[in-house]
């Protein structure tokens, strides 16, 4: 029985994913999600109160999702750098192979919806915040002179969302390969980081 009520929430998950990115929050209904789903709209409200728990659901996943992706990486020996450069391809993976799941993380953003509870903000906040303990960590060693780890930690998140999200739409240049663009993302966000040391002027 418990299997069996697993099943049908998944079911209703995967299934309101696809309508919201298709039809959008404000154009879905629970019972045109039951009727997706083959179940009564009673049976959905077992699970989830609203339609705006429902979408809280889904961005709580979708985060839980990349948090798990991002602390799989393997950091053993590797110096801050490297390890934000990771983290940075980390991301975008996520985000161009999950793109039902990321729309809904960062770009859905119903006109009326319930706030979300500030608890799984928290939750959702630990992916910056992985990269900014490494910026911490590379300004400690010297690597960055970044005092204020947190803003930069949110312009890499604003670079690399950017990226996935033109990926996403299929509007990055057509004479731009995917590969190329990707890497050359990476490049700047690394680029900037370590601009940040001040060079000493050498007197010939």
């Amino acid at each position: 029985m418990a299997e069996s009520q697993n099943n049908l929430r998944r079911t209703i998950l995967d299934q309101s994913r696809s309508m919201l990115v298709d039809r959008g929050f404000d154009n879905i209904s629970m019972r045109k999600i039951a009727n997706a789903v083959g179940c009564s709209a009673t049976s959905i409200y077992l699970y989830f109160k609203n339609k705006d728990a429902l979408l809280h659901a889904l961005i709580e996943e979708g985060f839980q999702k990349l948090y798990d992706k991002l602390t799989a990486i393997d950091f053993n020996g590797l110096n801050p750098l490297k390890r934000i450069e990771l983290l940075c391809r980390g991301f975008i993976k996520f985000g161009v192979e999950n793109a039902e799941y990321y729309e809904i993380m960062f770009q859905l953003h119903p006109k009326h919806m319930e706030r979300y509870p500030v608890e799984k903000f928290r939750k959702a906040r630990r992916n910056i915040d992985l990269i900014m303990v490494e910026i911490q960590d590379g300004h400690r060693m010297g690597m960055f002179n970044i005092p204020d780890a947190k803003v930069v930690a949110n312009v890499v998140l604003a670079t690399l969302h950017g990226g996935v999200s033109l990926l996403n739409a299929g509007r990055v240049d057509s004479r731009v390969g995917h590969e190329s663009f990707i890497e050359t993302i990476l490049a700047s966000v690394l680029a900037g980081l370590k601009s940040t040391v001040h060079q000493p002027v050498r007197v010939e």
